[in-house]
């Protein structure tokens, strides 16, 4: 009998080929220096620390809308502090007709395309008026249901495509995220027709307490985007100029025709995975902590940016007391605003009550005027 021939390939072999193609895109190292001018961005000073501006003022919001938490002030809160750079600096990189969807921890970046702080604290307390966001703001409320934001990209994008428009849609999810199945759907779709479309892994290590390596057996998430047939990028999310530069690129490129990119940045979120009842010290070392730590965007960026004479101690100080009166101001705004009554409720979710709603609907119009 013949023997077998063996294969003329060796598939873990060529698995290994692909994942090592996927190395950490990475600018500034932990101690503020550049390890890559070639891929430095055209950012001016000012544009420098404007952004840095920026990432201080949400570390701040992080640490007072936590404390506004606990004193009961707001409802669901996903904690922030260490993924600024990869939330802010990402953000940075769009233009005013871009859209955003965000997930549920990625306020900040809606906060700064255009919704007011006060709509923010309203969201976060479940009042319908934090769901409406300006005219001319192109964001869409933050998605609780993992991965349904990944659909409703490809969508968006495909709209913005088919209307000639020179702008692209973004969105963030977690690792966790990238196990849902409309990550993929989201990614393959946008892929097939080419959409306009920058999708955002937010590595953070951990879905809750699920680490990322019982998330999937791939090497990196970057990875994934093999199989949609766009490019996949894996990037430093602690550093603020690779996720600027790689974000700004995968926008040149989608508004010139060229399709969707997916972005793994790899991060870490210091605080719980949101304020109920998480408890992060079940699931994290201490040394994993110190070791993130050090990597913090907001300390690497600060040294290189007081290298270049562009920041120092007077500046920072000045953005977190203008970030505590704002904040301030927002909640009193957000304290004013009409309590959303049941019937508001009704109107919003149906354009037309069905039949069992409607008596309810009287009932409760008629205790609401009293």
């Amino acid at each position: 009998m013949a023997s077998k021939k063996k294969a003329q390939f060796d598939p873990k072999a060529t698995l290994q080929q692909i994942e090592e193609k996927f190395e950490m895109f990475q600018i500034l190292n932990e101690e503020g220096e550049i390890v890559n001018q070639d891929a430095m961005p055209e950012l001016s000073d000012e544009q420098l620390q404007e952004l840095m501006r920026r990432m201080v003022y949400t570390r701040i919001l992080d640490q007072r809308s936590i404390s506004l938490n606990r004193q009961g002030r707001l409802g669901f809160y996903a904690p922030t502090a260490g993924q600024e750079a990869s939330q802010i600096a990402s953000q940075f990189a769009l233009e005013k007709e871009d859209w955003i969807l965000p997930g549920y921890r990625d306020v900040p970046q809606i906060v700064w395309h255009g919704l007011p702080l006060y709509q923010a604290f309203l969201f976060s307390r479940g009042h319908f008026k934090g769901n409406q966001a300006p005219e001319g703001v192109n964001v869409l409320s933050p998605q609780i249901i993992i991965g349904a934001q990944y659909i409703q990209t490809a969508g968006v994008a495909l709209g913005l495509k088919k209307r000639g428009k020179k702008a692209v849609a973004i969105t963030y999810t977690g690792d966790g995220g990238s196990s849902q199945g409309d990550f993929y759907e989201g990614i393959n779709f946008a892929g097939a027709y080419g959409a306009p479309a920058i999708f955002v892994v937010q590595n953070n290590q951990f879905a809750i307490s699920t680490p990322r390596d019982k998330q999937t057996a791939g090497k990196t998430i970057a990875q994934k985007a093999v199989s949609a047939g766009i490019p996949g990028i894996l990037v430093d999310g602690m550093d603020p100029l690779a996720v600027y530069a790689a974000t700004r690129d995968a926008r040149d490129r989608a508004v010139n025709g060229e399709g969707p990119t997916l972005l793994e940045t790899l991060c870490y979120r210091y605080g719980p995975h949101t304020m109920a009842g998480d408890d992060p010290t079940r699931y994290r070392s201490s040394e994993m902590d110190t070791e993130w730590e050090k990597k913090d965007p907001l300390v690497r960026f600060r040294k290189f940016l007081e290298g270049k004479g562009l920041w120092n101690e007077e500046k920072e100080n000045e953005v977190i007391e203008q970030a505590k009166e704002d904040i301030k101001e927002a909640i009193k705004q957000a304290d004013a605003t009409p309590k959303q009554k049941v019937t508001d409720l009704m109107e919003f979710m149906y354009e037309e009550l069905p039949h069992n709603l409607k008596e309810q609907y009287e009932i409760y119009k008629e205790k609401e005027s009293k």
